[in-house]
């Protein structure tokens, strides 16, 4: 009984992990989408490259926060057991963190040329 226990215990723990990995991708996301704002907002500013300038370190901040959120997802993974639940495996993890790191990078470029 004790182990059953043990083995669910282990399981809430990853899917607490889980949703600590997409809290991570949410706040990335709301950082480009400042990014953006910021610069759709201050756009007329002078000089021209202040906006793009201040876009960018919010892109830079996103970006680490997809690759520390694939890290901690990475540890999660390799620290704990499914028993019972079914998680994300970590390909798509991996997949998804990259992708978002290629499209913020080139969402900075864009910034960059506009």
């Amino acid at each position: 009984m004790a182990e059953e226990r043990t083995d669910w215990a282990e399981d809430r723990t990853m899917l607490a992990a889980e949703r600590t990995f997409a809290g991570w991708v949410r706040t990335g996301l709301t950082i480009i989408v400042l990014a953006i704002g910021l610069q759709a907002l201050f756009r007329a500013a002078e000089p021209t490259w202040l906006p793009k300038a201040i876009a960018s370190l919010f892109l830079i901040t996103a970006i680490l926060i997809f690759a520390a959120a694939w890290r901690e997802a990475i540890i999660s993974h390799r620290n704990f057991t499914n028993h019972g639940c079914t998680v994300q495996p970590i390909w798509r993890v991996s997949l998804l963190c990259a992708l978002l790191i290629v499209g913020t990078t080139g969402t900075g470029l864009v910034l960059w040329l506009l």
